[in-house]
């Protein structure tokens, strides 16, 4: 019985489009000329890209203000109940401990 792949989603197909021209701009790069002819899109471009930014970016910088409060007060919680420092230092003395270890385990051997 063949094995039927299902159809892929917008969003897979989107996904499989940056990750090719992300993997291969690159290479695009390394070919004579690419300079110039990325110089000469976005001179054509830029204009354009900066009419539409406008009309996002102040949204985006309200949404992000009014997110902020909410986004630091999070992460204060999450810094009082993680003991990171502690587990840090925990961490490094177990690191140096096992040195010594290896240190006077190499003398006496010696």
């Amino acid at each position: 019985m063949p094995v039927r792949i299902p159809a892929p989603r917008r969003s897979e197909t989107a996904f499989f489009g940056v990750a090719g021209v992300a993997s291969l701009a690159p290479f695009y790069m390394m070919l004579p000329g690419a300079e110039e002819r990325l110089a000469s899109q976005t001179a054509r471009w830029a204009p354009r890209w900066e009419r539409n930014i406008s009309r996002v970016a102040a949204p985006a910088e309200r949404l992000a203000q009014r997110a902020e409060p909410r986004v630091s007060r999070t992460v204060k919680k999450i810094d009082n109940k993680l003991p990171l420092e502690r587990m840090a230092q925990n961490v490094d003395r177990r690191i140096k401990n096992g040195i010594d270890r290896m240190d006077r385990m190499g003398k006496t051997h010696h």
